[in-house]
């Protein structure tokens, strides 16, 4: 017979050969065999086992069998972790040699609804014998709660400690809130659950973090209102400007700032906005500057313009003397100077528009009573062959106006319409609506 042949027949022979089975070590019993194999050993073997399984329970259906010290289970239980425990329990038995659990898991439904039934009525019946120790805990967390309630209805503490009421409801709710996590405590406490409460209180922290993240804004502006309820960065009628709105500040609620505008209307804004934006209050300081520009032809005595417009501000009676009026050169342009005017006011007398109108009038009438002349448009005309039309010498100026002369008496700049909101303001302000302003607190 050829070689190759043989050596082909040789390898198929020994791949077809079947391997050795493994022997499965887990939860089988470990170290030396004894040689003494009798019937009565197996038999003492087998009642221990039976009597183990009879104490534990949940094993009435499952036969023990020892032969030569190897144990094999039969039956059903209700779950695979009942099938597995029974190699743990029959490895401890001195003098077993191995184990075959050919134990399987039931599938009649009556067994398997049997242990949940009886679960049932031991924590119905359990239920029912702590009863009387619910209804002790039950009134215990009743009392701590309206201890917590009827303190924090009290106003005279809360009152004194906060600084307007929106912060003493703030220190009620706080009140209400420790009180009923006191009576938790001391409920559970009662029932002997104090462990209970760790698990309360970091699914209310989940749920809070949850809840904070949904309401972000709202909890930014409650936040807001506290801190601004606290530092009060305005007083009622003052004249602010916040987030480009300006008007006369009506109240500060627990949600938004209500302005009163110029033009009579109502602002709303909320209070994480006005926490977060820059605040302008012209009412902190009684003196105000009001500022206007002019334009000054480019060949007008500029000196003399500079020292006509300082007197003329100066001799008017509604400006200050101190800060002083003020005057010069801001600028030039094509065909203009640009001439800068500044003067302060009372402003609890004055009216900041109508002083600053008077004083431009004012300020235009000398000027050009003083022979200071305003700047004119200057144009230049092109021809159609591109040659200018004019013989090259400075086009003639037209002859001024006869200056008018400067008003001895000015107008009236009484700041009646601020006085008039005011009033408006102060109204509005008696309806009784909530308003955390107060005018003797503190400001920052």
């Amino acid at each position: 017979m050829p070689v190759f042949p043989r050596l082909l027949a040789l390898l198929l022979a020994l791949l077809l050969t079947p391997l050795p089975l493994v022997a499965q070590e887990g939860d089988q019993p470990s170290g030396t065999i004894e040689v003494e194999d009798d019937r009565e050993t197996d038999a003492a073997i087998a009642n221990r086992i039976r009597a183990i399984l009879r104490e534990i329970g949940g094993y009435d259906d499952v036969t023990v069998s020892v032969m030569s010290g190897i144990v094999t289970l039969r039956g059903t239980v209700l779950d695979a972790v009942s099938a597995h425990r029974l190699n743990q329990i029959v490895s401890r038995i001195a003098g077993v040699v191995a184990i075959r659990n050919e134990v399987q898991e039931t599938t009649d439904v009556v067994r398997r609804l049997d242990p949940a039934l009886d679960r049932f009525y031991d924590r119905t019946a359990q239920a029912v014998a702590y009863l009387p120790l619910f209804g002790v805990a039950l009134l215990a967390f009743m009392v701590v709660v309206t201890i917590g309630v009827l303190l924090a209805r009290m106003t005279q503490p809360w009152d004194r400690l906060a600084p307007n009421a929106f912060i003493a409801d703030i220190y009620r709710q706080v009140v209400r809130l420790a009180f009923g996590v006191a009576g938790m405590v001391v409920a559970l406490d009662i029932l002997n659950a104090t462990a209970l409460l760790g698990t309360i209180l970091g699914a209310a922290g989940i749920i809070g973090l949850a809840l904070g993240f949904a309401v972000k804004d709202t909890v930014e502006n409650f936040i807001a209102s506290v801190m601004l309820s606290v530092r009060q960065p305005f007083r009622p009628n003052d004249a602010v400007e916040i987030n480009g709105d300006e008007g006369k500040v009506i109240r500060l609620t627990s949600r938004a700032t209500i302005l009163l505008s110029w033009d009579g209307n109502h602002i709303r804004i909320p209070n994480a906005t006005v926490f977060k934006s820059r605040i302008v209050n012209y009412t902190r300081n009684a003196e105000r500057r009001f500022l206007f520009d002019l334009g000054l032809a480019p060949d007008a005595d500029l000196a003399r313009a500079v020292t006509v417009a300082q007197e003329t501000l100066a001799a008017l009676p509604f400006t200050l003397k101190i800060p002083a009026p003020n005057a010069w050169i801001e600028g030039v342009g094509d065909s203009t100077v640009t001439l800068r005017l500044t003067g302060w006011i009372d402003q609890n007398q004055t009216s900041l528009p109508a002083a600053r109108g008077e004083a431009i009038r004012l300020a235009m009438a000398a000027l050009t009573e003083a022979g200071i002349e305003m700047p004119e448009p200057t144009f230049r005309l092109i021809g159609a062959g591109g040659e200018g039309l004019s013989d090259g010498h400075r086009p003639v100026r037209p002859t001024a106006p006869s200056p008018a002369a400067v008003p001895e008496a000015t107008m009236n700049v009484e700041a009646q319409a601020e006085h008039e909101l005011e009033a408006i303001v102060d109204e509005e302000r008696t309806q009784g609506n909530p308003d955390l302003l107060r005018r003797e607190a503190p400001t920052e």
